[in-house]
Protein backbone atom coordinates (compact mmCIF):
# COMPACT_ATOMS: atom_id res chain seq x y z
CA UNK A 1 0.00 0.00 0.00
CA UNK A 2 1.34 3.47 -0.87
CA UNK A 3 2.70 5.62 1.93
CA UNK A 4 1.16 8.86 0.61
CA UNK A 5 -1.98 9.65 -1.33
CA UNK A 6 -0.69 8.29 -4.60
CA UNK A 7 0.44 4.99 -5.94
CA UNK A 8 4.20 4.60 -5.97
CA UNK A 9 6.04 5.73 -9.08
CA UNK A 10 8.76 3.91 -10.97
CA UNK A 11 12.17 5.40 -11.60
CA UNK A 12 14.54 4.05 -14.22
CA UNK A 13 17.88 2.70 -13.12
CA UNK A 14 20.43 5.33 -14.14
CA UNK A 15 22.22 2.76 -16.33
CA UNK A 16 19.00 2.28 -18.31
CA UNK A 17 18.49 5.98 -19.06
CA UNK A 18 18.84 6.73 -22.77
CA UNK A 19 20.49 9.92 -23.98
CA UNK A 20 17.59 10.47 -26.40
CA UNK A 21 15.15 10.55 -23.46
CA UNK A 22 17.27 13.13 -21.63
CA UNK A 23 17.57 15.30 -24.74
CA UNK A 24 13.86 15.03 -25.47
CA UNK A 25 12.91 15.91 -21.89
CA UNK A 26 15.18 18.96 -21.83
CA UNK A 27 13.98 20.18 -25.23
CA UNK A 28 10.94 21.66 -23.50
CA UNK A 29 11.49 25.06 -21.81
CA UNK A 30 9.04 24.31 -18.99
CA UNK A 31 10.89 21.13 -18.09
CA UNK A 32 14.22 22.97 -18.19
CA UNK A 33 12.70 25.52 -15.83
CA UNK A 34 11.62 22.77 -13.42
CA UNK A 35 15.13 21.30 -13.45
CA UNK A 36 16.67 24.74 -12.88
CA UNK A 37 14.31 25.35 -9.95
CA UNK A 38 15.37 22.07 -8.34
CA UNK A 39 19.04 22.90 -8.85
CA UNK A 40 18.71 26.42 -7.44
CA UNK A 41 16.19 25.83 -4.65
CA UNK A 42 16.51 22.14 -3.76
CA UNK A 43 13.80 19.55 -3.24
CA UNK A 44 10.25 20.81 -3.74
CA UNK A 45 6.75 19.41 -3.39
CA UNK A 46 4.75 19.24 -6.62
CA UNK A 47 2.34 21.96 -5.50
CA UNK A 48 5.06 24.58 -5.06
CA UNK A 49 5.96 25.01 -8.73
CA UNK A 50 4.10 28.17 -9.74
CA UNK A 51 4.54 27.89 -13.50
CA UNK A 52 1.14 29.13 -14.62
CA UNK A 53 0.15 25.84 -16.23
CA UNK A 54 -2.61 23.34 -15.51
CA UNK A 55 -1.85 20.76 -12.81
CA UNK A 56 -2.42 17.96 -15.32
CA UNK A 57 0.20 19.51 -17.62
CA UNK A 58 2.61 19.91 -14.71
CA UNK A 59 2.08 16.24 -13.79
CA UNK A 60 2.90 15.29 -17.38
CA UNK A 61 6.15 17.29 -17.24
CA UNK A 62 7.12 15.57 -13.96
CA UNK A 63 6.46 12.16 -15.54
CA UNK A 64 8.63 12.95 -18.57
CA UNK A 65 11.46 14.21 -16.33
CA UNK A 66 11.13 11.18 -14.05
CA UNK A 67 11.17 8.70 -16.95
CA UNK A 68 14.22 10.45 -18.42
CA UNK A 69 16.10 9.99 -15.14
CA UNK A 70 16.28 13.73 -14.39
CA UNK A 71 14.17 13.73 -11.23
CA UNK A 72 13.10 11.36 -8.49
CA UNK A 73 9.75 11.69 -6.75
CA UNK A 74 8.91 10.44 -3.27
CA UNK A 75 6.01 10.84 -0.89
CA UNK A 76 6.49 12.80 2.31
CA UNK A 77 3.32 12.82 4.33
CA UNK A 78 0.59 14.16 2.06
CA UNK A 79 2.97 15.67 -0.46
CA UNK A 80 4.86 14.28 -3.41
CA UNK A 81 8.36 15.76 -3.40
CA UNK A 82 10.66 16.19 -6.40
CA UNK A 83 14.42 15.91 -6.15
CA UNK A 84 17.13 16.17 -8.77
CA UNK A 85 19.01 13.11 -10.03
CA UNK A 86 21.65 15.21 -11.76
CA UNK A 87 24.51 13.82 -9.67
CA UNK A 88 23.58 10.30 -10.80
CA UNK A 89 23.01 11.41 -14.38
CA UNK A 90 26.39 13.16 -14.43
CA UNK A 91 28.08 9.77 -13.99
CA UNK A 92 26.24 8.41 -17.04
CA UNK A 93 26.48 11.47 -19.33
CA UNK A 94 29.21 13.78 -17.98
CA UNK A 95 28.50 17.46 -18.65
CA UNK A 96 25.39 16.84 -20.76
CA UNK A 97 22.67 18.40 -18.59
CA UNK A 98 24.88 21.26 -17.47
CA UNK A 99 25.72 22.08 -21.10
CA UNK A 100 22.09 22.03 -22.18
CA UNK A 101 20.95 24.22 -19.29
CA UNK A 102 23.74 26.74 -19.85
CA UNK A 103 23.28 26.92 -23.63
CA UNK A 104 19.48 27.09 -23.62
CA UNK A 105 17.90 30.43 -22.89
CA UNK A 106 16.02 30.40 -19.60
CA UNK A 107 12.28 30.83 -19.91
CA UNK A 108 11.20 34.28 -18.74
CA UNK A 109 9.51 34.28 -15.31
CA UNK A 110 5.73 34.18 -15.36
CA UNK A 111 5.43 31.99 -18.44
Amino acid sequence: MPVGRWKSVDHPDIDDVAIDDVLSALADPTRRRIVRMLIEEGDRPCGTFDLGIALSTLSHHFKVLRNAGLIRQFDSGRQRVNTSRLTELETRFPGLVDSILHLAEPEPPGR
